[in-house]
């Protein structure tokens, strides 16, 4: 027997089997890491820290963290992520740091069941909580941290996509509550009281009040992550686009029905797609990149798909309005992305021209993000900023974020969406120099009114807001005097405008207050007055004067808040606001929203004035938008002094104008909702008007008279 032999054939086997292992195929997806191992891979901006606040098992899956005024830290855990119906693991749980080191050790259930819960706004002692397809409110009142009151506060809302549902609860400084609601179908009732009209709020966000049973559509399809400055601004975030401002709220664009198509919302950031990304495409979405970039060049389309470096899953932008980070960080909005990764920061600037803001890179993060991991398991879905002043990074931490539905059936059967349900962390940042802050949150609770109205002016935005909401809640009013005089007195306008507005939700706000805000040296709180003069029509000369303010945004307010009023005087501040601002489509919409806007005694003054209607190319789009909603209405008087001004001597000689008007009432006769015109009348002032026509101008008569034969 040849033992050597037998050594070597046993020898190369083994060979063989290490070969063939080594070039087995390595696992497409990576697995998860510890707290402490995940947060080796983080790269953040080196002038701060970030530590661990909470981790599995005391957080799973978490979406949202909150504090209450009784110092209670809440956490929302979407466990049923993505598949709900299937699997009810929605809840909320309460989270203590029982030995004050700074970090949660025990958690305890509030409440369980809930599908699809996704954000949170601590209300008198308990929890609003959106769960699509409702809004509920949820409270303890035994004190044994588990809730036993649960109400209905709205219902109606999609609750098919734990991606695209109500979600995003903010209390504005206005004393509504804002949520997102991505633009989904859904008819809600107050309560559950489905037995009166509902609200549509297709293609539409959605606010309410709980001091009243006020709600209504607000501008926007928020997807996850909405967030608002003192001063009313609102921003929200889209997967890929990672900041849109709502710039004309809803209740304008609604005064009539019809206007022209117009998108409300603008795309805010100046630099685009692009993120800095430190992690590679996950396996499926550089083979579904592929596959389509494939598909687009075999029809010759002009497109690139992306798999990495470009926004896909934006969420949870927030603002930072607090004092503990550097002065250059106030106003700042941190939002994640939670398929790159990573935490991106944009300085936000007011428009000078146009009245939406500006969403930028500061020039430390030209080529880098605030934060990018290299673990392709991090997941930032959202922030807040809690009682310290610290920003909270409230990590889902999955092996897979993606909906099921936009993933191929063949890449998605290796995937295991449940890996890492029952893990999670909350993590949270703050500059190198500043002082950490271990110790329980600050009890406002126990705090009298008159010991609360000061807080209003805390540098601290989270002590400032709750604050505001204690005593909106409280009604207190023996507070008036101390809220009125911060209002005259206060040397910090955050102060002002937040007396100002709890004044308000104590129906206690007068003209004279109002008066003053309208000559506040804050552009913010002269917006915020303009909306608050509209209640007060002895006010309106002075809300006329803010059409020359120095802010563009003032001056937009003012044009908007001029439209709730029926005045001669409102027509001709409007024809001087084109006349300044005419080129900017948000000036244009907004004239254009009001009933003394949108009609011909508007260009009658623009044509008698000699200056607008002059520049025809740039301003073309403001008067085909005129004439179409002229059209619209369907009003005889309206249109035959339409084709009149036409033969006006300053227009019958311009044929761009003249054009423009014909297509634009064409147009509008087509989608006119009624139909009660004399059509030979109309007929005969064109004829009349318009003797002789160019070409365009044949086309547009034709398409006009064709309009109003199949009106009869």
């Amino acid at each position: 027997m040849n033992t050597n032999n037998n050594y070597t054939g046993i020898g190369l086997f083994i060979v063989l089997m290490l070969l063939l292992f080594s070039c087995a195929e390595k696992p497409h997806y990576t697995e998860a890491l510890s707290p402490e191992e995940e947060m080796k891979h983080f790269e953040l901006d080196s002038d701060f820290t970030i530590q661990l606040f909470a981790s599995e098992p005391n957080v799973m899956s978490p979406v949202d963290v909150e504090w209450d005024e009784e110092g209670n830290i809440y956490v929302i855990e979407m466990g049923d992520y993505p598949y709900k119906g299937e699997r009810i693991k929605g809840r909320i749980r309460i989270l203590k740091d029982t030995n004050h080191d700074g970090i949660i050790d025990t958690a305890i259930v509030f409440a369980q069941n809930l599908p699809g819960a996704t954000s949170m706004l601590p209300w008198k002692g308990g929890l609003v909580v959106t769960a699509a397809p409702d809004i509920l409110y949820l409270k303890d009142t035994t004190g044994d941290f588990q809730a036993d009151i649960k109400k209905v506060l709205f219902t109606g809302f999609f609750a098919n996509n734990s991606e695209a549902q109500i979600t995003s609860l903010r209390f504005g400084t206005d004393n509504w509550i804002y949520a997102n609601n991505n633009g989904q179908a859904g008819t809600i009732h107050l309560g559950n009281d489905t037995t009166t009209p509902g609200l549509a709020v297709a293609g539409t966000d959605f606010r309410f009040r709980l001091d009243k049973p006020a709600f209504e559509n607000e501008t926007g399809v928020g997807q996850f992550g909405m967030t608002m400055d003192e001063w009313g601004h609102r921003f929200f975030t889209q997967n890929t686009l990672h900041i849109q401002q709502p710039v004309i709220p809803w209740r304008y664009l609604h005064r009539h029905n019809f206007l022209p198509p117009f998108n409300p919302y603008v795309n805010v950031s100046d630099h685009d797609l692009v993120m800095f990304q430190k992690t590679p495409p996950p396996y499926w979405r550089k083979e579904r990149t592929m596959r389509r970039q494939k598909q687009f060049d075999s029809l010759k389309l002009d497109r690139k798909e992306y798999a990495e470096k470009h926004f896909t899953g934006a969420s949870g932008g927030t603002f930072y309005l607090s004092d503990v980070f550097p002065a250059e960080f106030y106003g700042s909005i941190f939002t994640g992305d939670v398929a790159g990764n990573l935490v991106h920061r944009d300085v936000l600037v007011p428009g000078k021209i146009n009245p939406a803001f500006v969403a930028m890179r500061s020039k430390k993060e030209a080529e880098r993000e605030f934060l990018a991991s290299t673990d392709p398991w991090t997941r930032p879905a959202n922030f807040t900023v809690g009682p310290d002043g610290f920003l909270y990074m409230v990590d889902i931490y999955r092996q897979h974020i993606e909906a099921p539905v936009s993933v191929p059936d063949d890449l998605k059967a290796e995937m295991d969406y449940s890996n890492g349900e029952n893990l999670g962390r909350i993590f949270r940042i703050f500059p190198r120099n500043a002082i950490e802050q271990k110790s329980q949150p600050e009890v406002l609770s126990t705090k009298t009114s008159a010991e609360l109205v000061p807080l209003l002016a805390s540098p601290n935005q989270w002590i400032r807001t709750h604050a505001h909401i204690l005593l909106f809640q409280r009604q207190d009013k023996s507070v008036v005097p101390l809220l009125t005089s911060m209002f005259e007195t206060h040397a910090d306008p955050r102060a002002r405008i937040h007396s100002l507005y709890v004044l308000e939700g104590m129906n206690e706000l007068n003209s004279s207050l109002v008066a003053k805000a309208l000559k506040d040296p804050e552009p913010g709180l002269r917006e915020q007055s303009a909306i608050l003069s509209e209640r007060y029509p002895a006010l309106l000369p002075q809300l006329l004067e803010l059409i020359n303010d120095s802010s563009v945004q003032v001056v937009l307010q003012a044009t908007l808040s001029l439209g709730e009023f029926t005045d001669s005087r409102v027509v001709d501040a409007f024809a001087k606001v084109l006349e300044q601002h005419g080129k900017e489509p948000l000036f244009r919409m907004a004239v254009l929203s009001a009933d003394e806007g949108s009609g011909p005694n508007l260009l009658t003054v623009l044509n008698n004035n000699g200056k607008f209607l002059k520049d025809t190319a740039s301003l073309k789009p403001f008067i085909k938008a005129i004439s179409f909603i002229i059209g619209a209405r369907n009003e005889e008087a309206s249109i035959l002094k339409l084709t009149e001004l036409l033969s006006s001597p300053d227009l019958k000689n311009n044929a761009n104008i003249q054009v423009a008007c014909l297509e634009g009432l064409g147009n509008g006769l087509e989608n006119a909702k009624t139909k009660n015109i004399d059509n030979n009348a109309i007929a005969s002032s064109l004829d009349k008007n318009l003797p002789v026509q160019n070409e365009a101008m044949k086309v547009a008569i034709k398409k006009i008279r064709e309009a109003m034969l199949h009106s009869q």
